[in-house]
Order: structure tokens, then sequence, then C-alpha cells
């Protein structure tokens, strides 16, 4: 009985030290302190900067995905023998919301033509 927490306790304690040796080699080669490797670890994600604006799939296999950028868009084609570029640069649509009180309190609808945001 006690060999195997005796067995169990040394995989616990190299463990440890593998996570620790880790951090240590991390801190180590990215020029840091290990305090500095462990808030980049818990702390705050950075914004996300890319984003799935549209997809459309052409046929079974080849697909138009619209991907937007740091407010520019690229359109690009994929799933064919290469993946194509078909235009960049564009840019992104800015929409402004739309104050409600100008529509009287109507209620508007996803699928109505006086959506919520303006163009």
């Amino acid at each position: 009985m006690w060999d195997i927490v005796y067995y169990l306790a040394i995989v616990l304690f190299l463990a440890v030290a593998m996570i620790g040796g880790a951090f240590a080699v991390r801190a180590y080669l990215g020029g840091t302190g290990p305090m500095q490797a462990m808030s980049g670890l818990f702390g705050p994600k950075p914004e996300k900067r890319i984003y799935v604006t549209e997809q459309y799939n052409i046929d079974g296999k080849r697909r138009l995905v619209l991907i937007r950028r740091d407010d520019v868009e690229h359109l690009i084609m994929t799933g064919g023998p290469v993946d194509v570029v078909i235009e960049t640069g564009i840019r992104a649509p800015h929409y402004a919301p739309v104050d409600q009180s100008a529509d009287h309190g109507a209620a508007a609808s996803p699928t109505s033509s006086h959506g919520s945001l303006r163009v």
C-alpha cells in the first residue's frame, strides 16, 4: 500500500518539476523574468484582429470567404486545388446605431428593411 503512495508522490514531484522547468525555460528564452512569464499565461488576452465576416459555399468543395482584418476586408476562395485571393483591400463598412426614437416605438425585426443598423 505504501509503495503505491511512494511512487505516486515521486510521479507528482516529477510532474511539478517539469512544469516549473518549462516556465523557467520559457522565461529564459523570452528574455523576461518568471513573474512576467506567469502574467503572460494568466493575463488579459489580446484583442482579436481577424474575423470571418461572411462565407458562401460555391459547390461541394469550393467556398468564398470574406475576412476582415484591421477594418480591411479580403475575399478569398478556398477548397480548390489552390486557394485564391480574389480581392484585397476592400474597405470595411462602418455601421452607426440607429436612434430608436426616430421609429416612433416600432420594433424592427431582423428580416425587415428597417434594421437596427444604419450604413
